[in-house]
């Protein structure tokens, strides 16, 4: 396995969630951010997700406090990534802010071209192409991931049309299931033929769970090679959601200890905690690393759990930082 770490984009997509809007939330304040990413820092993540400056002057001047914030922490090798069109306003806008690197994306499905950006494949291979070129030339050491959006409607023809002709000028090749539609299996085979094809590239995959099939697809990408997963906390991103940065965590510890060796699990739970304090709401009970979690109802599972909590619950996640366990006493008519 090839796999580095996961991009955090709670900043980023997380603020898209509409949880931001059911908890009247909406965005988060600087202070907000500060906790969540002091956090993220001591769980272990070293990658950040922002929008990129160009996107509204608050989320600009938040981005500046935020970095000057995690500079004094003192803890190195932490990137921040603007998130980019390919456009040379997001661009330079985001090297004027200080990002180390830029994620660039663009559609190429026939959806895209005929419902957003407007332009044809030929002429979206070309616009790719010369922002690419441009932008490793002009800052020959940022760090460049290149996307198609919606990786997974895309054929892979026409993906490998477009990757051909920047692999050599980027860092990373993105995979995001843009509309949520991969399946385990066309990730494994995604993931399989670009690594063959680009075999110096890296590759990080950004999964949606409108199938529900955001966690399985991740630990997939993992074990088919993938580098990076994108997620966030609690999984917070646009319509269902992407990858829970706790869940991936707990999953890929019970596949392989090792993948897990950068990380400080034993923050997953106050981390998720901390979220729901922000927020004013619970975590959620399909949360991995959640008190539901150790919550029994059931008389027999109770009194298995009081006598040995291996009994009904296979996963100690007092690794996690879940330290407590709930019995709920049902009520008797």
């Amino acid at each position: 396995m090839s796999f580095k770490g996961v991009i955090d984009t709670t900043f980023r997509d997380g603020q898209q969630s509409p949880l931001m809007f059911d908890s009247y939330k909406y965005r988060f304040t600087v202070e907000n951010k500060k906790a969540l990413i002091y956090g993220l820092i001591q769980l272990g993540v070293r990658n950040f997700e922002f929008f990129a400056p160009n996107v509204n002057k608050s989320e600009a001047h938040d981005f500046i406090r935020i970095k000057k914030y995690v500079a004094s922490i003192g803890i190195p090798g932490i990137r921040f990534f603007a998130h980019c069109r390919c456009h040379q306003k997001d661009i330079e806008e985001a090297i004027k802010a200080g990002f180390d690197g830029l994620n660039l994306y663009i559609g190429v499905t026939e959806y895209a071209q005929r419902y957003s950006h407007g332009m044809k494949f030929e002429e979206v291979i070309t616009n790719v192409k010369k922002i690419i070129e441009s932008a490793r030339k002009s800052y020959p050491h940022i760090y460049l991931r290149f996307s198609a959006e919606d990786s997974f409607r895309t054929p892979l023809e026409d993906m490998f049309r477009m990757y051909d002709k920047v692999h050599q000028l980027v860092n990373t090749f993105g995979m995001p299931d843009t509309v949520g539609i991969a399946t385990p299996t066309i990730v494994a085979e995604r993931i399989k033929a670009l690594k063959e094809r680009y075999p110096k590239v890296d590759l990080e995959c950004h999964f949606h769970n409108d199938r529900g099939l955001s966690l399985i697809n991740a630990i997939t990408a993992v074990q088919s090679g993938a580098s990076y997963i994108d997620t966030s906390i609690w999984g917070m991103a646009e319509r269902s959601g992407i990858t829970s940065v706790t869940g991936l965590l707990l999953n890929l510890y019970y596949e392989d200890k090792s993948l897990c060796k950068d990380y400080n699990l034993k923050i997953c739970y106050p981390l998720n905690v901390l979220m729901g304090s922000i927020l004013k709401l619970q975590v959620s009970p399909t949360e991995p690393t959640s008190i539901t979690n150790r919550t029994h109802t059931a008389g027999v599972h109770q009194k298995a759990v009081l006598n040995n909590s291996y009994v009904y619950e296979a996963h100690d996640l007092k690794n996690f930082g879940v330290d407590k366990k709930q019995l709920f006493l049902r009520r008797v008519d």
